[in-house]
C-alpha cells in the first residue's frame, strides 16, 4: 500500500509517538515490507533527544526529501496530529489519529473527526465521540522499546522509597492535589522522597519557577524536588528507572505516556481509575484510585472557555483516597521493588501493534 505518514518529529509527546512509528515502518522495510510511504514533517524536525542509528537517519532524511516525488495526492494520508488541527491533507483521504483529554466534543472537532476518519488512542475518548454521533477508531499506543529499559543502578545509598510525578505542569494534570496532598502525608519524612519533574516549556522559566512555590506554599521540604526540563530520551529513561512508584492521578490523558512507561518498566504505581489510563492500567499492575466526579479544565492558558475546541470537564479524586492509594503501593514496594505485572505491559501494547492497527484503518479508507 502506498501511504503518505504527515507526522511531527521533536522531543514532545507527539514526536515521540511519531518517531516510535518511523522506527516500526523504516524496520519493516528492511524486511521487504510491501508499503511504500511518504513522508511529511509537521514543523520543524528535531531529533535531539534521540540516540540515531546511521541507517534509520539516512533512511529518514531520504523520506523526507523526497516526499514530493513519491506522494500522489490519490494515495492515502495517516495524519498524527492534535484534532483541530486536522482539516489540513495531503491526499483527498485521510486518517487523523490524535489524542482527545475532555468529555465534550465541540461542533468544530465532531466535523473534524468525521471527515478525517479518526481514529484515538483511548477507548473512552472513542466512547466520547460515539455518544456524540461520530464513529470514530481505537488503536492503542505501545511501549518504547527502542528509548526506555530497565537500568540496574543505586540511585540512594539508603532505603527511601521515591515517588515520581511527572508530565508538563497544568491544571488537567491534577499536580496541585497531587503535590500538596503528598507533603501534607509525607512531607520532610525521611522514609520517602517526591521527584517532580513537571516543567512546563510552553511556560516561561519565572512562570515554573512562580508554580513551584506555589505548590509548596513557600516552604521548603527536604524530602521534595524539582527537577528541570530533562532534554534526552535517555535522561528521561534514567529518571523513571530512579523512582519506585509513580503518581499517574491526571484528570485527563489520551494514554499517559510517562506512567505507562513507568510501569512498564517494572515501577509500582497510584493511578486515576479513568479515562485512558483505563486501558493498560489494572487492579494487578498499579493502586486504582476511584474518581470523585468531575470538575472544569478551564485554566486561562492551556484551556480557554469559550474557543472552538478543547472544551469541557477532567476527573478529579479526594485526598483521602490518594492518600490511601500511596500507602497502599508503598506496602508493594516493601514487598517487592520490582512491579512484575508491569512488566507485562511491554509485551502486551508494542508500536507494532500500534502500526498494524493504524494501516488496517488506512486500509478502510483506501
Amino acid at each position: 500500500m502506498k501511504y503518505a505518514l504527515n507526522v511531527p518529529i521533536n522531543p514532545v509527546s507527539f514526536g515521540q509517538v511519531s518517531t516510535c512509528l518511523l522506527r516500526e515502518i523504516f524496520y519493516r522495510s528492511i524486511f521487504g515490507s510491501e508499503d511504500d510511504v511518504s513522508l511529511f514533517p509537521i514543523g520543524p524536525v528535531n531529533l535531539d533527544s534521540q540516540s540515531l542509528e546511521e541507517d534509520f537517519s539516512a533512511w529518514l532524511n531520504d523520506k523526507v526529501q523526497n516526499n514530493l516525488v513519491t506522494h500522489s495526492r490519490k494515495n492515502p494520508t495517516l495524519k498524527l496530529w492534535h484534532l483541530h488541527g486536522g482539516f489540513e491533507s495531503l491526499s483527498e483521504k485521510q486518517v487523523l489519529y490524535s489524542f482527545y483529554e475532555l468529555d465534550s466534543p465541540t461542533s468544530f472537532e465532531k466535523t473534524v473527526a468525521q471527515d478525517s476518519r479518526a481514529v484515538f488512542s483511548s477507548r473512552y475518548t472513542a466512547s466520547i465521540f460515539k455518544d456524540h454521533g461520530v464513529d470514530v477508531g481505537y488503536v492503542p499506543l505501545g511501549f518504547d522499546k527502542y528509548n526506555f529499559k530497565k537500568l540496574n543502578k543505586t540511585y540512594f545509598s539508603d532505603d527511601r522509597i521515591v515517588f515520581n510525578v511527572l508530565g508538563k505542569l497544568e491544571k488537567r494534570k491534577s499536580h496541585d492535589k497531587i503535590i500538596k496532598y503528598w507533603i501534607k502525608r509525607f512531607g520532610n519524612d525521611k522514609r520517602y522522597f517526591l521527584q517532580c519533574a513537571i516543567h512546563n516549556q510552553f511556560m516561561r522559566p519565572e512562570q515554573n519557577k512562580q508554580a513551584q512555590t506555589a505548590l509548596t506554599e513557600g516552604k521548603s521540604y527536604f524530602n521534595v524536588q524539582f527537577l528541570d526540563y530533562v532534554p534526552s530520551n535517555a535522561a528521561y529513561n534514567d529518571l523513571l528507572n530512579s523512582g519506585d512508584i509513580v503518581l499517574g492521578l491526571s484528570g485527563g490523558e489520551g494514554w499517559g505516556l510517562p506512567e505507562f512507561q513507568s510501569v512498564a518498566l517494572g515501577k509500582h504505581a497510584v493511578i486515576l481509575n479513568a479515562h485512558a489510563y483505563k486501558d493498560w492500567a489494572t487492579p494487578e499492575n498499579s493502586v486504582l484510585v476511584e474518581s470523585s466526579g468531575k470538575t472544569e479544565v478551564y485554566d486561562g492558558m492551556f484551556f480557554r472557555q469559550g474557543m472552538p475546541f478543547n472544551q469541557g470537564n477532567i476527573f478529579t479524586f479526594d485526598e483521602d483516597a490518594f492518600v490511601a492509594g500511596c500507602e497502599k503501593a508503598i506496602e508493594r514496594v516493601e514487598k517487592n521493588r520490582e512491579n512484575e505485572e508491569g512488566l507485562k505491559l511491554q509485551e502486551e501494547f508494542t508500536y507494532a501493534k500500534t502500526l498494524d492497527g493504524l494501516l488496517e484503518e488506512l486500509k478502510k479508507i483506501n
